[in-house]
């Protein structure tokens, strides 16, 4: 993701998703208070950028140091099941909330998504 000047790269198995803070008025036409909607255990939102994935190691390597690579620098990644575009359902205690240049955004690991929803427009795009 770019910002003004600045990119925003997602680290490991972590969703960067902009967040639905709900309804704010309830069916029978009351008004609810932050606090309230916050308070929900499960949000929504849409995956706004996505991180490579869980990084996997080589079992040939030197395990005496784990952080030198002998292949050169190659790492492999399981990747994320989300996408950008989709819409994630995630539990809400586990995300971080931040905000970039005014705008509240969350970061979610993999492990925290309960269900991703994706139109058939964006899949078949792949």
């Amino acid at each position: 993701m770019h910002s003004k000047n600045k990119q925003i790269l997602v680290v490991g198995d972590r969703v960067l998703i902009r967040p639905d803070r709900g309804e704010k008025k309830s069916k029978a036409g009351l008004y609810l208070p932050p606090s309230v909607v916050e308070k929900q255990e499960v949000f929504s939102g849409v995956v706004v950028e996505v991180g490579p994935g869980i990084p996997l190691g080589n079992p040939e390597d030197n395990l005496d140091e784990p952080w030198s690579m002998s292949d050169g620098g190659s790492i492999k990644y399981i990747p994320t099941q989300a996408d950008i575009g989709d819409i994630a359902l995630f539990l809400n205690k586990a995300s971080i909330e931040i905000k970039i240049e005014n705008e509240d955004y969350l970061i979610v690991p993999q492990s925290a998504i309960l269900i991703l929803i994706r139109d058939d427009i964006h899949s078949l795009a792949k």
